[in-house]
C-alpha cells in the first residue's frame, strides 16, 4: 500500500474542545501510510490555531470562509491527490485499526465505490447503542435502493472512491442529507462494501448538525427518497422548495420527538447527567412507544433490511401531485 493511496478528510467548523482527540485518534493508527486533509470552514473558536501546532508531515490544513459541509466535502474530493477519501468529522474518533482495515478491504475490492463500518456512540462507556445501520452484501444494499428506500450509513464511517464519487456528481446540495443522497447514487452503479465491525466512535453533541436541524434533516431525507423514486421511475422531480409542502405531512412529530430525545439521552449520559438521561428516555417512550421499541429491536436483532424512508407507495399513490 502506497503512502498516497488514502486521505482522511476532516471538515472543521468550531470543533473545539473535541478536535484534539479526533486528531490524536488518527495519529495513533496502527499504520501510518495515509494523508490527512483538514479544511477549516470559517471556524473562529481556535480550531485553526490548534491544527497549526500539529507537527506531522501527513497533515495539510486549508482555511476557507464558511461555506457549509456540502461545499467543504466537494472541495476535499477535488483537492486530494489520492484515490480514496476517508470521512471523519472533527468530533469523532477513529479506532486504532480503522485505516489498516480499510486498506485491507481496498486491496481485496479495488473496484468498489465505497466502504463503511459499524459505528458506536461515543464515548462507549457513557453512551447506549450502535448507529442504526443498513447491513448486507453489495447486492443486498443495492436491492434496498432499487426497492425505493435510502441506505442508513454513518457518514463519518465511510471511505469513498474519489473517481467514482465524482462521476456520479459528488455531494449534492441537500443540507443535512447530502450523504444518503450520495449513497443511493453510488449503490445503483457500483458496489458498496460493509465492514461488519465497529471502527469509529460517533459523538453526539448539542452543536452537531443532526442535533440542531432534526426537522430539516427529516424533510430533506424524504426529498432524497423522492429523488431516488424519480430516478427509478424515469420521472422529472420537482425542486425542494416546490415539493416541501407535499412532504411535510409525512413527518411524524411524535417520532421526531422520540428520536431527538434518544439523541439527548446519549448526550446526557456522556456528560454524566444521569437524571436528565432518564428523563429523556421517558420522554422518548411517551412521544412514540413504537419508535423506541423499533430502535430497541434494531439493537438486539440487527437486520439487513434496515433502511430509511417511508413506503414508496405513498408517493406512487399520488403520482399526479408528486410528478405533475
Amino acid at each position: 500500500m502506497q503512502h498516497s493511496s488514502i486521505t482522511v478528510g476532516l471538515p472543521v467548523y468550531n470543533a473545539m474542545p473535541f478536535l484534539p482527540e479526533a486528531i490524536e485518534s488518527l495519529l495513533g493508527q496502527t499504520v501510518g501510510c495515509f494523508n490527512i486533509l483538514a479544511v477549516v470552514d470559517g471556524a473562529d473558536d481556535g480550531s485553526l490555531q490548534y491544527l497549526e501546532t500539529i507537527r506531522d508531515q501527513r497533515l495539510r490544513v486549508l482555511w476557507q470562509p464558511n461555506r457549509g459541509l456540502t461545499a467543504t466535502l466537494n472541495r476535499m474530493l477535488l483537492e486530494i491527490k489520492t484515490g480514496w477519501l476517508i470521512r471523519q468529522d472533527a468530533d469523532d474518533i477513529s479506532y486504532p485499526t480503522r485505516i489498516e482495515r480499510i486498506q485491507e478491504q481496498i486491496a481485496l475490492y479495488p473496484n468498489a465505490a465505497m466502504f463503511y463500518s459499524l459505528a458506536e456512540y461515543y464515548p462507549p462507556t457513557r453512551s447506549l447503542g450502535l448507529y442504526r445501520c443498513s447491513r448486507g452484501s453489495p447486492q443486498e444494499l443495492r436491492q434496498i435502493v432499487q426497492s425505493g428506500y435510502l441506505l442508513s450509513i454513518c457518514h463519518p464511517s465511510v471511505a469513498l472512491n474519489v473517481e467514482k464519487t465524482l462521476a456520479v456528481g459528488g455531494y449534492r446540495n441537500i443540507p443535512h442529507c447530502e450523504d444518503a443522497d450520495l449513497w443511493w447514487r453510488l449503490a445503483l452503479s457500483h458496489d458498496i462494501h460493509m465492514l461488519p465491525e465497529v471502527l469509529i466512535g460517533f459523538r453526539q453533541n448539542a452543536s452537531s448538525v443532526s442535533s440542531r436541524n432534526s426537522n430539516a434533516q427529516e424533510l430533506h431525507g424524504l426529498y432524497s427518497q423522492y429523488l431516488l423514486l424519480s430516478h427509478l421511475s424515469g420521472r422529472q422531480p420537482l425542486s425542494l422548495a416546490d415539493i416541501s409542502p407535499l412532504l411535510e405531512p409525512y413527518i411524524s412529530a411524535h417520532q421526531l420527538e422520540a428520536k431527538q430525545q434518544l439523541r439527548c439521552l446519549n448526550m446526557h449520559l456522556a456528560a454524566k447527567r444521569y437524571a436528565s438521561a432518564f428523563a429523556s428516555l421517558a420522554s422518548s417512550l411517551i412521544a412514540s412507544p413504537s419508535y423506541l421499541i423499533r430502535r430497541m429491536m434494531d439493537e438486539l436483532f440487527p437486520a439487513n433490511s434496515i433502511a430509511n424512508g417511508i413506503s414508496p407507495e405513498l408517493f406512487y399513490r399520488r403520482e399526479e401531485v408528486f410528478w405533475p
